[in-house]
């Protein structure tokens, strides 16, 4: 058995592992998964080629979901941040085309959240300019795609809500508004995205002591959420050096006490 345990905490784990390799996680333990994986647009990470084939991102995509909907309880979610769509490479459909293999291995669909940023400054391409021969139409968008593994309507674990009446009504609203992650603020981390994804995310679809998984954890931010409102996170992370920042994150923004430490091995 593979024992990369980096982070053991009573309120979070971190695995310092490949996602496709580790045996961390007992299958069917997981009530929600709150994640961001790679983009594939060439982003430049310690660890992961973010620019491969768009057929090679596809398959790596199948095997990681695969992994996930094992993991999954019966009634576990996956809440997932994903492009609408990308040109960077080419044209392509990446929210439909992700959708599509999630669906094939098994997971059920439930709804889609529009992540409105508000970031239009990444724009980088216009296509022909005030020209209609080949004008490029970019949404300045995200999607958070919310699956399922076999029940929608929850049955295990609490039973205990956190949720305030205006949260829900707020965050039932398909249309979330709310600014992206600095990478200065998340440790210089090159694509981190905000507490306030995953904090909403947890809220809304688990129960106070769930398990949360996020198996690209990156700088933390979905760690530091499950902390913060008493769910028991999981973190799996394959590079060194981000799982040194999410640590110091988790510590500092979720202020969990060093006296609560059970094992730290990095």
């Amino acid at each position: 058995m593979r024992n990369n345990v980096f982070l053991n905490h009573e309120k979070v784990k971190i695995i310092k592992d490949d996602i496709l390799l580790t045996d961390e996680i007992p299958k069917g333990s997981v009530d929600l998964i709150v994640t961001s994986p790679p983009y594939n647009v060439d982003i430049k990470y310690n660890s992961h080629n973010d620019q491969i084939t768009y057929e090679k991102y596809l398959e790596f995509t199948d095997k990681w979901l695969s992994r996930c909907f094992e993991w999954l309880k019966n009634d576990g979610r996956l809440c997932l941040n994903i492009p609408l769509d990308k040109n960077k490479g080419g044209q392509q459909s990446v929210g439909a085309d992700i959708t599509t293999i999630a669906k094939k291995i098994g997971y059920k669909y439930h709804s889609t959240i529009i992540w409105n940023e508000g970031n239009i400054s990444r724009r980088t391409a216009w296509g022909s300019w005030l020209r209609a021969s080949a004008p490029y139409v970019i949404a300045p968008v995200e999607l958070i795609l919310i699956l399922y593994k076999d029940s929608w309507k929850k049955t295990s674990g609490s039973k205990k809500n956190d949720i305030t009446k205006q949260e829900f009504m707020d965050w039932t609203n398909g249309v979330w508004t709310f600014n992206g992650q600095s990478k200065k603020g998340a440790g210089g981390h090159p694509a981190p995205f905000p507490v306030e994804l995953p904090k909403r995310c947890i809220k809304l679809f688990s129960f106070v002591g769930d398990v949360v998984l996020d198996p690209f954890m990156g700088s933390g931010s979905t760690m530091i959420a499950s902390a913060i409102h008493d769910r028991k996170g999981i973190g799996v992370e394959v590079d060194d050096e981000y799982c040194n920042i999410a640590k110091k994150r988790i510590f500092e923004e979720a202020k969990l006490l060093n006296k609560k430490l059970l094992n730290i091995t990095k």
